[in-house]
């Protein structure tokens, strides 16, 4: 009995550490997958000119890196400008929308007013609007109000997101509704309760929230192109674009892969540091009770 004993659990350790080899392996495969596109970039962006050229099998490698192709791209166009512009951009849209949305978010979990149900029912009907038909309607109303060309025209129709109410909506339903009873017993006001209570339990979700706008931002491509067409208020986007017109596109892949580097790196730096802030936001942020 013993020895049977001894040989099932045997088995049952050689399942678990197939079944684990495999799910490690099965990640293992994705993860080259995943990577492999930056990768690319990254190999293509250190590659000379002529040797990209050269190549009529592209090489998974290279014996001669260099690092001309990044000063091409900040020489090709004014790189630099285009990020400070992207910068504020960033900056000053995410501020309005995260003050936006905690006062809305707090405004349908807590504030009671007539008609509240039938406003949130509305409001997240917005959801199901196409993305291009809001940027139409906002185009029409940039263009009628004469903000194009400036950095009003590219932050207003972002300052506000239903998915991120409807996410901090949830998370701050989470918090008991005894601790905002007895706040206004005590006599503190909806803003002091707010900022004192409310926010700093529900900072994982605020930070993703935040994080998710400033990447949304640095990624904006269609609207900047749509309001814009003074190279000053060019954000990043633009900047790869006008890289591809100016020919560097066709003609110098190396260059536009440097640039494409640069203007990813932050991001993949916030993303490397905030990972864990996000995925426990998201999971707060999603569920009830």
């Amino acid at each position: 009995m013993e020895e049977n004993y001894q040989e099932i659990i045997k088995q049952n350790k050689a399942k678990k550490t197939a079944k684990t080899s495999l799910l490690y392996l099965g990640l293992t495969v994705w993860g080259i997958v995943v990577l492999f596109p930056f990768y690319w970039m990254i190999l293509t962006s250190v590659k000379s000119y002529s040797a990209y050229n050269a190549e009529y099998v592209p090489k998974l490698y290279t014996l001669a890196p260099t690092i001309r192709n990044y000063i091409d791209a900040f020489t090709a166009v004014p790189l630099a400008r285009y990020f400070l512009n992207t910068m504020i951009f960033t900056v000053l849209t995410t501020a309005l929308m995260m003050f936006v949305t905690v006062l809305a978010a707090f405004a349908f979990a807590r504030l009671s007013f007539r008609g509240k149900d039938i406003v949130f029912t509305f409001f997240l009907s917005l959801m199901m609007i196409p993305n291009e038909l809001v940027v139409i309607t906002n185009y029409v109303t940039v263009t009628d109000l004469d903000l194009r060309n400036t950095f009003a025209g590219l932050i207003l129709p972002s300052v506000t997101s239903v998915f991120y109410i409807y996410l901090l909506k949830e998370n701050f339903e989470q918090i008991p509704e005894e601790l905002y009873k007895a706040a206004k017993v005590d006599g503190t006001s909806d803003w002091k309760y707010l900022w004192k209570v409310m926010i700093p339990i529900s900072r994982p979700t605020i930070v993703t929230i935040t994080i998710l706008k400033v990447i949304e931002c640095w990624n904006s491509y269609i609207w900047p192109r749509l309001v814009t067409d003074d190279a000053a208020y060019f954000l990043v986007s633009n900047g790869i674009q006008e890289i591809r017109e100016n020919g560097f596109g066709r003609e110098n892949i190396p260059a536009m892969m440097a640039a494409v580097v640069v203007i990813s790196l932050p991001l993949v730096v916030l993303f490397l540091i905030f990972h864990k802030k996000i995925m426990e936001g998201v999971s707060r942020g999603g569920t009830k009770g």
